[in-house]
């Protein structure tokens, strides 16, 4: 009961999907750590939402408004909250500035041209990526309950070990806070959910997918000394677009 309750306290963090508050009862902030072992099944919850929506629009309205369509749900599930990173942390990372300045504009609630540049990038390549998948005739439905699996999993590789750059925010609550075990556990439940739904086809695009994020880590933390709530948004945003992008290459 405890593992579930928590699972519904990371539901209610990660995307817009209502929880009840006494659901959640007696998951304080302090066992949000623990709780990153649910974040492969919070994305589980989010994939097959999306591959829904597919399923329903793609023999009426055909593979382009359908892809179209998965895209503005799966915002709607998050909320966003992920894309907000992708921006705000391209915003500070790209201004070539100093540590301190960079973390002034990834806070800065107000987008810049890089974070505006890549939010069109990647909401446009998701679904240019989504549509060519259908055309070349491989599994959508796979690859879309897949993708925020991975992507969420990949988000413990971002915390495991990392300096928090901020001296507060959300992030606080994970980064450099989960423990070995834990870390182990959600990098095993991903790959286990990725095998078991998308078979041993889909283990070449996890693994590329795991060696970008990991020079993604070792990128940012050269550059802000550690990883912020944005950046592990950020992750999670283009570890989707990058194993997408492998589960197509052929």
């Amino acid at each position: 009961m405890a593992l579930w309750r928590l699972f519904l306290a990371m539901l209610q963090f990660l995307t817009r999907i209502p929880v009840r508050e006494r659901w959640c009862d007696g998951i304080g902030l302090k066992a949000y750590a623990r709780g990153i072992v649910c974040f492969p099944l919070v994305g589980l919850v989010i994939g097959l939402l999306t591959a829904l929506v597919w399923l329903f629009l793609l023999p009426h309205v055909g593979a382009l408004p359908a892809a179209i369509a998965v895209v503005i749900v799966h915002v709607m599930l998050t909320g966003g909250l992920h894309l907000d990173g992708l921006a705000d942390s391209c915003d500070g990372l790209f201004s070539v500035r100093s540590r301190e300045r960079i973390l002034e504009i990834m806070r800065d609630s107000r987008i810049g041209t890089y974070g505006a540049l890549a939010l069109i990038v990647a909401v446009l390549l998701r679904t240019a990526l989504i549509y060519q998948l259908s055309a070349d005739g491989l599994p959508v439905l796979t690859c879309l309950i897949l993708t925020p699996v991975v992507g969420r999993g990949m988000m413990a590789v971002m915390m495991y070990r990392q300096a928090y750059a901020r001296e507060s925010g959300m992030g606080n609550l994970f980064i450099g806070k989960i423990s070995e075990g834990h870390f182990y556990i959600t990098l095993l439940l991903m790959a286990f959910l990725t095998l078991i739904v998308g078979g041993f086809t889909t283990l070449p695009a996890l693994l590329i997918t795991l060696t970008g994020v990991l020079g993604l880590r070792y990128f940012i933390a050269r550059r802000i000394g550690g990883q912020t709530g944005d950046t592990l948004g950020a992750a999670c945003e283009l570890s989707e677009l990058l194993f997408l992008f492998f589960l197509l290459w052929h």
